[in-house]
C-alpha cells in the first residue's frame, strides 16, 4: 500500500515517536502459559474419557466441569491473547502511531488475565451458565464487555491518529472483530441475576438456543477466525517478504465474510424444534460461506507464489502454510456440515469434534506459533535459539493433529452408523447407547495420544523462545518516524472507491461493518421473538416444581449438558431409542435451553419415568452400578451435599419476571411444596431400600429428571 506524500510536501518534518514493545512481550507470556494450561486440562479430559477413574471423585475435576474451562481457556485466553499479541505488534506499525493510550493497552491486558482467572476460579466450581462458549456468570460477562469495549475505542482511536492514508486489510479484520464480539457477547448474556453467582438468561427454549447458536458460530468466525486472518495478512507478508497476492481479493474477502457469517448459526440446530425457515436460512448462508472463506484461503497461499523454496527452510512459513490450509479445510467442512443429510450423520458425533479441532490446532494453534517464533527474535535482537528444535515441533505438532482427528472422525462414523442401524426385524441393533461408547474406547485413546504430541511440541516451543529470550536483549520500544497525515492526506481523482470512502474513514468503516453483522441477526431473531406462530403453545406444558427448578440448576452446575442433550429429532432411530421428538412448544420455561451440542451419553429429553427413583440414585451414586462399563464421573457427593433451599424464593420471582405463569406470591409458599415432594421421592428410595435424607441434592436431581418429557406424553 503506497503512502506516498503529494508533490511539494517534501519539506515536512517526520515526527518521531515510539512503538511499545512491553505489551506485545505480555500478551506473548500470557498466551503461552495459558495455552499450556489450557491444553493440559484438555488432555485430562480426554484421558478421562478412556480412564474415568481420573475423575478422581473431585467435584472440581470431572470431565463435565472441566470440558467447559478447557474450550474457554483455548479460546479466550490461548487464541485470545494470542490475537492481542499480534494486535498490539501489527496495529501501529501499519497505522505508523504508537497505541492511542497506554493506559487502556495496559488496562485490556491486566483486566483481560484477570478475566481469564475468575474463569479459571468459577468453572470448575460448577458457576455456569450452562450457554456453550459463554458459560461465565454475569459479573465476569460485564467485566468482559466494559474490557472488550476499551480494547475497541482504543484500536479506533489509534486508527483515527494513524499516519498512513489508507487503512491496511488487517486493521478491516481487527475492528469487525471487536464490533461484532461486542454484539455477539451483549445479546447472548443478557441475564437476570439472582444472585452474585448465578442468573437466569433471559431468553428460554427455541428463542434462546437461536441466540446462543447465533453468537456460538460466530464466536468461532469473529473471535477464532477474523482475527486471525487480520494476522495473516500481516505476519504473512512479513514473513515471506512480499505483499499480499490480491488486495481486490481482500476486499471482496472481507466483505462478504462478515456478511454471510453472521447468518450461519441455524446451521447446529438442523432437525430441532427451530422453526424449518430458521434453519433453511442457517443452511443456505453456511454453504455460501464457501466462496468468501476460500477467497481468504486463497489470498493467503498465493501470497507465497514463487517462494516454495523459502518455504522449505523457513519453519516460521511453514507454520503459517499448515494453518492457512487447516483454515481452508475447515471453512470447506462448516458448510458441507450445514447440509441437511450430512448433518444427520455428524451431529451430537465426535465428527464435530474433530472438525473444531482441524481448526483449533491447525488454524489458530499454527499461526499462533509461527507469529511467536517471528516475534521472540525481533523482541529480542537476536536469532532464533534453535531452528532444529522449532522444526521438530513443527512436525511433532503436524502429527499431533492428525492423531486427534483421524481417530474423532472415525469415532463419528462409528456413532452415528451404530445408532441408526436397525436388524431386519425392524428393531435397533444397539439399542444401549453405552454399546456405541465402549466402541470409542480405543479412538479416544489415540486421540489422547495425539493431544500428547501436540503438547510435547508446545514445551519445546517454550523452551526455545525461553532461550531466545534469556540470550537476547528486550527491545522495550523501537524509534520510527512518519509524515503526520496532514501533510500526506490526498485522494487521486481515479482512486478505487473502497479507498476514498472506507479506507481513509474508520468511523465509516466501523459503523458499515457493524450494520453488514447486524443484518443477518436481526432477520432471524425478529421473527421468531415476534411472531408467536414460531414457538406454538403446548397447553400441557407446566413450570417446573420447585424441587424440580432446584434440581436443574443442579443438573447445570454438575456440567450435564456437556455430555447429554435434550433434544429429540425426527428419525426413527431416535424415536424409537428416546421416544417422542421434540416440539418447540415444551421448551418455553427453559431459561437456558439444554439442547446440548454433543452425545457422549444418551439423549435425556424423554427419561422421566423411564426408571425409577432408585436407579437415578445408584447411577449418580457409582454409575457403573447400573450401566457395567460407563465412562461417566461418580457424583456421590450429591448424595450428600444439602440442597441450598434459601434460593428457592428467588428463584421462583426470577421466573415470574421472566414470564413463567407461577401464582402471586407463591415464592412464599414454594419451599413448602419442595418439602413435600422430596419427602415423595425419599418414601420411594425407602421402599426400593435405599435410606435417603430428603434435604439432599440428589432427590432435587432426580425430581428434575424424572420430570423431563412427561408433560408431552400426558397430552397424548
Amino acid at each position: 500500500m503506497s503512502n506516498a506524500p503529494h508533490p511539494g510536501i517534501a519539506s515536512v518534518e517526520l515526527d518521531e515517536f515510539q512503538y511499545d514493545n512491553r505489551i506485545v512481550r505480555n500478551f506473548a507470556i500470557a498466551t503461552i502459559l495459558f495455552g499450556l494450561i489450557g491444553m493440559l486440562v484438555g488432555l485430562l479430559a480426554a484421558f478421562q474419557l478412556v480412564f474415568p477413574d481420573l475423575n478422581m471423585d473431585i467435584p472440581y475435576l470431572t470431565f463435565s466441569r472441566i470440558r467447559p474451562l478447557h474450550t474457554n481457556a483455548v479460546i479466550f485466553a490461548f487464541v485470545g491473547n494470542g490475537f492481542f499479541t499480534g494486535l498490539y505488534y501489527s496495529a501501529p506499525r501499519v497505522l505508523r502511531t504508537p497505541m492511542w493510550s497506554p493506559v487502556l493497552s495496559r488496562f485490556h491486558f491486566w483486566a483481560w488475565q484477570f478475566i481469564i482467572l475468575a474463569a479459571a476460579i468459577t468453572l470448575p466450581m460448577g458457576l455456569t451458565t450452562s450457554k456453550e462458549y459463554a458459560e461465565l456468570e454475569w459479573p465476569i460477562d460485564i467485566a468482559i464487555a466494559v474490557v472488550w469495549v476499551s480494547a475497541l475505542i482504543n484500536l479506533i482511536m489509534t486508527t483515527i491518529h494513524r499516519r498512513t492514508e489508507h487503512i491496511y486489510a488487517a486493521v478491516w479484520f481487527y475492528i469487525a472483530s471487536f464490533v461484532t464480539v461486542a454484539l455477539l457477547h451483549v445479546v447472548n448474556s443478557v441475564a437476570l441475576p439472582i444472585s452474585l453467582f448465578k442468573s437466569y438468561s433471559v431468553y428460554a427454549g427455541v428463542q434462546d438456543a437461536l441466540v446462543q447458536w447465533w453468537y456460538g458460530h460466530n464466536a468461532v468466525a469473529f473471535f477464532l477466525t477474523t482475527p486471525y486472518l487480520g494476522l495473516m495478512y500481516y505476519f504473512l507478508p512479513k514473513a515471506a517478504n512480499r505483499p499480499i497476492y490480491s488486495y481486490r481479493l481482500s476486499i471482496v474477502h472481507f466483505w462478504a465474510l462478515i456478511f454471510l457469517y453472521i447468518w450461519a448459526g441455524p446451521h447446529h440446530l438442523l432437525y430441532t424444534a427451530l422453526p424449518e425457515w430458521a434453519q433453511t436460512l442457517g443452511t443456505v448462508f453456511s454453504v455460501m460461506l464457501i466462496a468468501p472463506s476460500w477467497g481468504g484461503m486463497i489470498n493467503g497461499l498465493m501470497t507465497l507464489r514463487g517462494a516454495w523454496d523459502k518455504v522449505r527452510e523457513d519453519v516460521v512459513l511453514k507454520f503459517f502454510v499448515v494453518a492457512i490450509t487447516a483454515y481452508g479445510m475447515a471453512t470447506f467442512e462448516g458448510p458441507m456440515l450445514s447440509f441437511k443429510n450430512v448433518n444427520a450423520i455428524a451431529h451430537y458425533t465426535d465428527w464435530i469434534v474433530a472438525h473444531v479441532h482441524v481448526g483449533a490446532l491447525g488454524w489458530n494453534g499454527f499461526l499462533t506459533f509461527g507469529l511467536l517464533y517471528w516475534l521472540f527474535p525481533r523482541l529480542y535482537n537476536r536469532p532464533l535459539y534453535s531452528q532444529k528444535a522449532a522444526t521438530f515441533h513443527f512436525w511433532i505438532g503436524t502429527l499431533g493433529i492428525l492423531f486427534y482427528t483421524i481417530p474423532m472422525y472415525w469415532a463419528g462414523w462409528v456413532q452415528s452408523s451404530m445408532w441408526k442401524e436397525f436388524t431386519q426385524e425392524g428393531l435397533l441393533k444397539y439399542p444401549n447407547f453405552l454399546e456405541t461408547v465402549t466402541q470409542l474406547a480405543p479412538l479416544y485413546f489415540l486421540r489422547s495420544v495425539g493431544g500428547t504430541l501436540y503438547i510435547i511440541g508446545f514445551v519445546v516451543m517454550i523452551y526455545n523462545l525461553w532461550m531466545t529470550a534469556l540470550t537476547g536483549k528486550f527491545v522495550a520500544s523501537e524509534t520510527a518516524r512518519a509524515m503526520p497525515l496532514s501533510a500526506i492526506w490526498h485522494a487521486p481523482k481515479n482512486e478505487y472507491w473502497h479507498r476514498r470512502l472506507l479506507e481513509r474513514k474508520p468511523l465509516a468503516l466501523t459503523v458499515f461493518a457493524l450494520v453488514a453483522v447486524a443484518i443477518g441477526g436481526m432477520v432471524e431473531m425478529i421473527p421468531t421473538f415476534m411472531i408467536k406462530s414460531n414457538v406454538p403453545t403446548i397447553a400441557a406444558i407446566k413450570p417446573y416444581t420447585p424441587l424440580e427448578l432446584q434440581g436443574r440448576d443442579v443438573y447445570v452446575r454438575e456440567g450435564c449438558y456437556v455430555c447429554h442433550t435434550q433434544m429429540i429429532r425426527p428419525f426413527r432411530s431416535e424415536i424409537e431409542r428416546y421416544g417422542e421428538y421434540s416440539k418447540s412448544g415444551e421448551f418455553v420455561y427453559d431459561h437456558p435451553h439444554q439442547w446440548g451440542s454433543k452425545r457422549t451419553g444418551p439423549d435425556l429429553h424423554r427419561v422421566g419415568g423411564k426408571y425409577p427413583d432408585s436407579w437415578h440414585y445408584n447411577h449418580m451414586e457409582d454409575p457403573t452400578t447400573m450401566s457395567p462399563g460407563s465412562i461417566m464421573p461418580r457424583y456421590a457427593w450429591l448424595l450428600e451435599d444439602d440442597l441450598d433451599t434459601s434460593t428457592t424464593g428467588a428463584k421462583i420471582r426470577a421466573m415470574q419476571t421472566l414470564g413463567v405463569p407461577y401464582e402471586k406470591d407463591y415464592d412464599k409458599v414454594a419451599n413448602a411444596d419442595l418439602h413435600r415432594q422430596s419427602k415423595e421421592i425419599q418414601a420411594r428410595l425407602k421402599q426400593s431400600g435405599i435410606k435417603a435424607n430428603e434435604n439432599k441434592e440428589i432427590i432435587a436431581l432426580i425430581a428434575y429428571l424424572q420430570r423431563l418429557g412427561t408433560d408431552i406424553k400426558a397430552e397424548k
